[in-house]
Protein backbone atom coordinates (compact mmCIF):
# COMPACT_ATOMS: atom_id res chain seq x y z
CA UNK A 1 0.00 0.00 0.00
CA UNK A 2 1.01 3.35 -0.88
CA UNK A 3 1.51 6.20 1.71
CA UNK A 4 -1.71 8.05 0.30
CA UNK A 5 -3.51 4.60 0.51
CA UNK A 6 -2.33 4.01 3.79
CA UNK A 7 -3.04 7.86 5.19
CA UNK A 8 -6.59 7.51 3.73
CA UNK A 9 -7.55 4.69 5.31
CA UNK A 10 -6.51 5.85 8.62
CA UNK A 11 -8.48 8.97 8.08
CA UNK A 12 -12.06 6.76 7.37
CA UNK A 13 -10.89 4.87 10.38
CA UNK A 14 -10.73 7.69 12.36
CA UNK A 15 -13.68 9.59 11.25
CA UNK A 16 -15.90 5.79 11.59
CA UNK A 17 -14.57 5.30 15.00
CA UNK A 18 -15.70 9.05 15.73
CA UNK A 19 -19.11 8.13 14.39
CA UNK A 20 -18.52 10.68 11.35
CA UNK A 21 -19.84 10.44 8.08
CA UNK A 22 -16.98 9.74 5.59
CA UNK A 23 -16.99 12.66 3.15
CA UNK A 24 -13.81 13.01 0.66
CA UNK A 25 -13.65 16.51 2.95
CA UNK A 26 -13.32 15.91 5.76
CA UNK A 27 -10.80 12.50 4.50
CA UNK A 28 -8.84 16.03 3.64
CA UNK A 29 -8.94 18.11 6.28
CA UNK A 30 -7.68 15.12 8.67
CA UNK A 31 -4.46 13.66 6.03
CA UNK A 32 -3.80 17.67 5.94
CA UNK A 33 -3.70 17.95 9.82
CA UNK A 34 -1.22 14.46 9.97
CA UNK A 35 0.79 16.64 7.21
CA UNK A 36 0.79 13.74 4.37
CA UNK A 37 0.18 14.62 0.67
CA UNK A 38 -2.74 13.13 -1.01
CA UNK A 39 -4.03 13.47 -4.38
CA UNK A 40 -7.90 14.27 -4.06
CA UNK A 41 -9.06 11.06 -6.03
CA UNK A 42 -7.80 8.64 -3.52
CA UNK A 43 -9.93 10.47 -0.88
CA UNK A 44 -13.05 10.66 -3.39
CA UNK A 45 -12.79 7.39 -3.96
CA UNK A 46 -12.51 6.11 -0.22
CA UNK A 47 -15.70 8.49 0.07
CA UNK A 48 -17.37 6.69 -2.76
CA UNK A 49 -16.40 3.38 -1.50
CA UNK A 50 -17.69 3.41 1.51
CA UNK A 51 -20.52 5.76 1.49
CA UNK A 52 -23.34 4.52 3.01
CA UNK A 53 -21.87 1.59 4.63
CA UNK A 54 -20.82 1.11 8.49
CA UNK A 55 -17.48 0.63 8.56
CA UNK A 56 -17.37 -0.89 12.05
CA UNK A 57 -19.21 -3.58 10.89
CA UNK A 58 -17.16 -4.14 7.47
CA UNK A 59 -14.11 -4.81 10.09
CA UNK A 60 -15.90 -7.12 12.55
CA UNK A 61 -17.33 -9.50 9.60
CA UNK A 62 -13.76 -9.29 7.64
CA UNK A 63 -13.19 -13.06 8.32
CA UNK A 64 -17.08 -14.40 8.43
CA UNK A 65 -17.48 -15.49 4.57
CA UNK A 66 -20.62 -15.32 3.71
CA UNK A 67 -21.88 -19.07 4.95
CA UNK A 68 -24.32 -21.73 3.15
CA UNK A 69 -27.63 -21.37 3.24
CA UNK A 70 -29.52 -24.29 5.19
CA UNK A 71 -31.62 -26.94 4.12
CA UNK A 72 -34.63 -26.62 3.91
CA UNK A 73 -36.46 -29.28 6.30
CA UNK A 74 -38.96 -30.43 4.16
CA UNK A 75 -36.05 -31.44 1.55
CA UNK A 76 -34.71 -33.61 4.64
CA UNK A 77 -36.65 -36.79 3.75
CA UNK A 78 -35.54 -36.17 0.12
CA UNK A 79 -32.17 -35.72 0.80
CA UNK A 80 -31.85 -39.36 2.72
CA UNK A 81 -33.18 -41.07 -0.11
CA UNK A 82 -30.56 -39.35 -2.71
CA UNK A 83 -27.77 -40.07 -0.85
CA UNK A 84 -27.26 -44.25 -1.65
CA UNK A 85 -27.82 -43.23 -5.25
CA UNK A 86 -25.01 -40.53 -4.60
CA UNK A 87 -22.84 -42.85 -2.90
CA UNK A 88 -22.82 -45.23 -6.15
CA UNK A 89 -22.01 -42.63 -8.36
CA UNK A 90 -19.21 -41.67 -6.31
CA UNK A 91 -17.59 -45.21 -6.38
CA UNK A 92 -18.15 -45.75 -9.83
CA UNK A 93 -16.21 -42.13 -10.18
CA UNK A 94 -13.10 -43.59 -7.59
CA UNK A 95 -12.94 -46.66 -10.03
CA UNK A 96 -12.62 -44.61 -12.56
CA UNK A 97 -9.93 -42.62 -11.08
CA UNK A 98 -8.02 -46.22 -9.71
CA UNK A 99 -8.17 -47.50 -13.25
CA UNK A 100 -5.95 -44.66 -14.55
CA UNK A 101 -3.42 -45.43 -12.36
CA UNK A 102 -2.86 -48.94 -13.57
CA UNK A 103 -1.24 -48.04 -17.24
CA UNK A 104 1.46 -50.86 -17.33
CA UNK A 105 4.43 -49.05 -16.42
CA UNK A 106 5.55 -46.82 -13.15
CA UNK A 107 8.09 -44.39 -12.46
CA UNK A 108 10.90 -46.51 -11.77
CA UNK A 109 10.40 -48.89 -14.53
Amino acid sequence: MSTAELATSYAALILADDGVEITADKLQSLIKAANVDVEPIWTTLFAKALEGKDVKDLLLNVGSGGGAAAAPAAAGGAAVEATPEAAAEEKKEEEKEESDEDMGFGLFD
